[in-house]
């Protein structure tokens, strides 16, 4: 089968995506829609999987774009003459594959397309009904997504199921000794956070109950990692707090060298506000983390609380102070909790088994 995969940008998840289609029987493209300022991933594309040179993918891409976009993709389509398109996000890439008229269209949401922007005006919402009235198959990440794609009309019984997960022999649990001793951390209580540093992600949250917890916990240090527009908001915080020197700002760390910060910690935290299935979730679960969440749907379908970890009220800084709080009062059960994690993970997370859903919906979506 030749597929198109047409993505935003150039992340981890696409070098993933592109790498399980790179493995398989079918012949791949790849194309881009835009490129951003900020590089998402430094690994080169599979050498399997061909580059289209076309309109996108020089510049970030703007609404003025669109017509030109739109001709330039159906030159691409008369080119290659793709049996099935795969295309996400909703309304940028799924929605230029539908106005072109090429079926079968695969759609994916990645997340926060469906559960944050497909409301945010009339423009998104038409957006959004269009791509998804066009699409043949749909990848979700979780339920909460298909439940979006719900409201919007799209049938349950056309949507996949697909948490994206990791791969289990690079995330897994190992020893963190080194690492912790080079800060003269082998006695501390470490957090961890990786989320980016952005109001949707509210690490800002994170900064305001570490100052809280650290004054009652002599041994609490942080393991912060990733950066942001909030950037400035979560330094001063932490500085305004006196527990900066405490806190380890790693920023932004590529997939490969994660797993070393992820097993120096003892409790993985993330405070989003919105969420499909979280790889960096699944990434701590992998490494045999327990975790402190946002109890929000998306994570309400991962954890069981007290098994592999807790919730907490989505924004409260009450309630992550007295997460942390009760995690380290409860220390001497978290490696059983860890135990949970990487079973969790090695049970619904392993992308070697995961990435033959989405072969099998491709072969859906064909049939």
């Amino acid at each position: 089968m030749r597929i198109l995969y047409f993505s935003r940008d150039y992340s981890p998840h696409d070098h993933r995506f592109l790498s399980a289609l790179a493995e398989s029987e079918h012949q791949a493209f790849y194309l881009r829609l835009e490129r951003t300022s900020r590089e998402l991933e430094s690994r080169p594309i599979p050498a399997a999987v061909e580059q289209i040179h076309w309109q996108g993918g020089q510049r970030p891409v703007r609404i003025q774009d669109a017509p030109a976009l739109w001709w330039d993709l159906k030159r691409v389509i008369r080119k290659i003459k793709p049996d099935l398109i795969h295309a996400g996000p909703i309304q940028t890439c799924a929605l230029l594959t539908a106005m072109s008229g090429f079926q079968p269209l695969v759609s994916m949401s990645w997340g926060s397309d469906l559960m944050k922007e497909a409301d945010q005006s009339a423009h998104m919402s038409w957006a959004t009904r269009t791509a998804l009235r066009h699409t043949r198959i749909l990848l979700a990440d979780c339920q909460v997504v298909q439940q979006k794609a719900e409201t919007f009309g799209f049938p349950k019984e056309r949507t996949v199921l697909f948490p994206w997960g990791v791969d289990l022999e690079h995330f897994k649990p190992t020893p963190s000794i080194v690492w912790r001793a080079r800060r003269g951390w082998q006695d501390a209580f470490v957090l961890i956070s990786v989320r980016s540093w952005e109001p949707l992600y509210r690490v800002d949250v994170l900064a305001r109950a570490f100052v809280r917890a650290a004054q009652q916990i002599p041994e609490l240090k942080l393991i912060l990692l990733g950066n942001g527009s909030q950037a400035s908001l979560i330094r001063q915080i932490l500085e305004q707090g006196g527990v900066s020197e405490r806190v380890f700002c790693g920023g932004q760390v590529g997939q490969a060298d994660l797993p070393p910060y992820y097993n120096a910690a003892d409790l993985y935290i993330s405070t989003s506000h919105s969420d499909g299935s979280s790889v960096s979730l699944m990434e701590a679960l992998a490494c045999g983390k327990p975790v402190l969440l946002s109890d929000i749907p998306a994570n309400r379908e991962w954890v069981t609380p007290g098994q592999q970890g807790w919730w907490f009220a989505d924004g409260s800084v009450d309630e992550l102070t007295a997460g942390i709080l009760r995690a380290f009062e409860t220390r001497s059960e978290l490696a059983q909790m860890g135990t949970a994690a990487r079973h969790l993970a090695e049970q619904r997370a392993d992308w070697k088994k995961n990435r033959q859903i989405l072969l099998n919906a491709y072969e859906q979506a064909r049939g």
